[in-house]
């Protein structure tokens, strides 16, 4: 009879206590996480990141081996420069039929003056006048040939600067650098092994501040709203909790099944609302952790 009593007593502290404590939903901590991978082609030179390790935004974790991409952009420079020799001077190569037409026209000047005086023919004057409109033929010529060539080597230099530029972009690529600050999760690649565009190479998340993915009913849902503060829960490994505040980041516009990670198959068949919930980590918070929310502050 007493063994009764006091089972029957503890059966009710213990409901006591779970009113009390009254969880409105559950679920595990997650966090954003970013799978870097590789933009380049070639041999891992470089690669100093271990699992665990912090990284800044921006930082250099490695390089990928870039030597032919660099002589091949040598090559193209020196083409370039080798074009641009051969570029005429536009200015020089006229100044002798330049200097040709001034002497002439000095000359049909003159002639003119004479033919004024009665001391030059009139025939005189119009082969002089002739003389002076082939040469500047002749200057126009070889004025539009020149910046013809001139033209079809500036193309050709330029051909070859948008592939330098090209070159520069994949060698850029070549230097691995962290995009965003946090804690690498998983390191997938290692130095002197050989990688592709698009192959992961570490996986990062930044875990100063969790998600909490719990899921509550439809019943619960009116009483949810975006940036709504909810008091957060995790076990303290003494029996009891540690609470800390939480913000409501994201809500489900769909209803699902409750995920296969609930204990019973009743619960398995109800419809959920997925909500997300960010909590600020001081250390204590790991990805996979279970814990709880209240959705009334006042609780």
């Amino acid at each position: 009879m007493l063994s009764t009593v006091i089972f029957f007593q503890s059966a009710i502290t213990m409901t006591s206590c779970q009113g009390k404590q009254g969880f409105d939903a559950s679920g595990s901590f997650e966090a954003e996480e970013t799978v870097i991978a590789s933009k380049a082609q070639g041999v891992i030179m470089q690669f100093d990141i271990e699992e665990g390790q912090t990284l800044k935004s921006g930082e250099r974790v490695g390089y990928i081996d870039s030597l032919q991409l660099f002589l091949k952009k040598e090559q193209l420079l020196s083409q370039i420069e080798a074009l641009a020799s051969k570029k005429p001077d536009i200015a020089v190569q006229l100044a002798s039929l330049q200097e040709q037409l001034r002497t002439a026209g000095h000359e049909k000047a003159r002639l003119a003056n004479l033919v004024k005086n009665d001391a030059a023919t009139g025939k005189q004057l119009d082969d002089m006048d002739a003389q002076v409109n082939v040469l500047r033929k002749q200057i126009n010529a070889q004025k539009s040939s020149l910046e013809i060539s001139t033209t079809s080597i500036v193309k050709e230099i330029k051909t070859l600067e948008v592939q330098v530029k090209q070159l520069d972009d994949q060698l850029s690529k070549c230097t691995i650098l962290n995009p965003v600050t946090g804690t690498v999760l998983t390191r997938y690649a290692r130095a002197n092994e050989t990688t592709s565009p698009g192959k992961p190479l570490y996986k990062i998340a930044d875990l100063s501040e969790m998600i909490l993915r719990v899921y509550i009913s439809g019943n619960q849902l009116p009483k949810l709203s975006l940036n709504q503060p909810v008091k957060v829960f995790t076990d303290d490994g003494d029996g009891g909790f540690r609470e800390a505040q939480g913000t409501v980041a994201w809500i489900s516009e769909k209803a699902e099944f409750t995920p296969k990670t609930i204990q019973t198959k009743d619960e398995r068949a109800n419809l959920v609302y997925a909500v997300k919930v960010k909590v600020k980590n001081d250390g204590s918070y790991k990805i996979g952790m279970y814990g709880e929310i209240q959705l009334t502050m006042g609780n």
